[in-house]
């Protein structure tokens, strides 16, 4: 039965995906389609029912809608100017000075903003100017900064991470959020050294002169309010003082008063970033819901334990199993988002790898990584074709400089998937796990 189910809701959900179906009702449908093999209709559509109500109630689901809200103020709140003078300060006297600062900008504005391709479009355009007056092939500006924007999905406030604990049955979120520092710095990390080796190639000099203290002094000044955001947040909710719900009430209102300080946001701004806010967090809110289906009849067919059970048929051992749940996650990632990618996989992969004794926040922070690559690999990586579009070059000439960062990221999956320390280091010092 097991089996047949997981067949059937493949089938159905790819048909739908083909022919444009959204997603959360792709869900929907090929579940209600798998479970019909074992339950009448009426049972079927009421049981999915009030599973789709049970998983949009849960209360800290309030946080995803007010930390997109922060996001979007954010965004119109003139801080990704600031952010890059601040990156470009510290690491301007590097090869590629641009490159870099692109990626460690990348990283801060996209924790800030909890959205890699806002991080790609703010930040980009920032420094696009500069790159083309230094002569920087606009290919290589392109590349460097998509590969780069995903890197502050892993670096907390993260809204994957608040989807990835719901679906793992309540994996602590503080938890969550200390163990994304370090593979979100990884990632950046990666891309740093990508960047610097094209860097050295094409001859792409740092900025002429001596550190300036007084400049770093200067565009620290003007960061520290923003940079403040995920200090007091992340450090609100992982010391304890609030929970993450009301910790992205107060980025909200954080983001408010930064826009209103910084006279960029205004009473229209406001309101479209609201209403951007509402629609997206309506999204993601109704996928989460319908999600709630699959789950049930993931359960109810026993799909886990078929899948567990086949992979265990394969290979009892932990490397391999890690190695093959990545491919199936990379492939699935450069089809689907990150939101619905985790509540379809978690189910899934998670009782094996709680099977062989890994914990749930390293296996979060696994798949999290491995999806948050989806958003820079064709088909439909959103972030990769708004690098390009930015960068007014083609998908052709990008593609050869996204090789070299390819395998960066992927030599930094490893680490996150076979070295437990970076993900459950700072969780473990910080008493969370």
């Amino acid at each position: 039965m097991a089996w047949q189910a997981l067949f059937t809701i493949l089938i159905v959900m790819a048909i739908f995906l083909v022919i444009g179906v959204p997603i959360s009702y792709a869900i929907a449908i090929s579940s209600l389609a798998a479970i019909l093999q074992s339950v009448p209709l009426d049972v079927a559509v009421l049981t999915a029912a009030q599973r789709t109500f049970v998983g949009m109630s849960k209360f800290s689901l309030t946080a995803i809608p007010f930390f997109i809200l922060a996001g979007n103020l954010m965004n119109q709140g003139g801080i990704a100017k600031r952010i890059v003078d601040f990156v470009l300060a510290i690491l301007g006297k590097l090869p590629g000075s641009l490159l870099v600062t692109n990626i460690g900008a990348n990283a801060l504005f996209g924790a800030i903003s909890g959205s890699a391709s806002a991080a790609a479009a703010a930040v980009g355009s920032m420094v696009r100017e500069g790159e083309e007056e230094a002569g920087y092939d606009p290919a290589v500006s392109a590349a460097t900064n998509a590969a780069s924007a995903p890197s502050g999905l892993l670096i907390p406030p993260s809204n994957a991470m608040i989807t990835y604990s719901l679906a793992s049955g309540g994996t602590s979120v503080a938890a969550l959020f200390l163990a994304g520092y370090v593979p979100g710095l990884i990632w950046a990390g990666a891309c740093i050294i990508g960047a610097l080796i094209i860097a050295t190639r094409k001859g792409y000099k740092g900025q002429a002169g001596k550190f300036s203290w007084s400049n770093l002094g200067k565009a620290t000044l003007a960061a520290i309010p923003a940079l403040s955001l995920i200090v007091v947040v992340i450090g609100g909710i992982i010391g304890g003082i609030f929970t993450a719900t009301e910790g992205s009430a107060i980025a909200v209102v954080y983001a408010l008063i930064l826009g209103v300080f910084y006279k960029n946001i205004t009473v229209k701004s406001l309101w479209d970033a609201t209403v951007e806010a509402a629609k997206m967090s309506g999204m993601v809110i109704f996928l989460i819901g319908v999600s709630n289906i699959l789950g049930w009849v993931m359960a109810f067919t026993q799909i886990p334990q078929a899948i567990s059970g086949a992979l265990l048929g394969i290979t009892d051992n932990q490397i391999i199993l890690l190695l093959i749940m990545n491919v199936i996650l990379l492939v699935a990632g450069t089809f689907m988002d990150v939101t619905p990618a985790i509540l379809i996989f978690t189910p899934l992969f998670l009782p094996i790898v709680k099977g062989f004794g890994m914990h749930p926040v390293q296996f979060g922070l696994i798949l999290i990584y491995n999806l948050c690559i989806g958003n820079i690999t064709p088909p439909v990586g959103n972030t990769l074709f708004v690098a390009i579009k930015l960068g007014k070059t083609s998908l052709g000439k990008v593609m050869p400089h996204m090789l070299l960062y390819y395998a960066f990221i992927l030599i930094g999956l490893m680490l996150v998937t076979y070295v437990p320390f970076f993900t459950l280091g700072l969780p473990m010092m910080s008493g969370l796990v």
